[in-house]
């Protein structure tokens, strides 16, 4: 009898390995700490603001929880443009 292919031929499971992706090809799911490094704020912070309807809800795959990528990028650019402006980027006005 041949064992499953996740099962050793003891029959226990095989370690999962770890898939990472390459470096030039990000997640489109970001786990909740993810989602809030990758708009600069903590995890309260970012939860005050999905609350609020300023960043996206989460999309459940299986019994994960992931926030899409691009939704954030939308999110964080309409947050952008509610902001107060500055005077642009110092280094925009620096002569080459």
């Amino acid at each position: 009898m041949r064992a499953a292919a996740d099962q050793t031929p003891d029959m226990t499971p095989r370690p999962r390995a770890r898939v990472t992706l390459a470096p030039n090809l990000p997640p489109r799911g970001l786990s909740s700490a993810e989602a809030a490094a990758y708009i600069g704020v903590g995890q309260t912070k970012f939860f005050e603001l999905m609350r609020d309807g300023l960043m996206p809800k989460r999309v459940r795959i299986g019994g994960r929880s992931v926030w899409d990528r691009r939704k954030l990028d939308e999110a964080f650019d309409a947050l952008a443009g509610n902001t107060q402006a500055d005077d642009g980027d110092p280094w925009e006005k620096l002569a080459l």
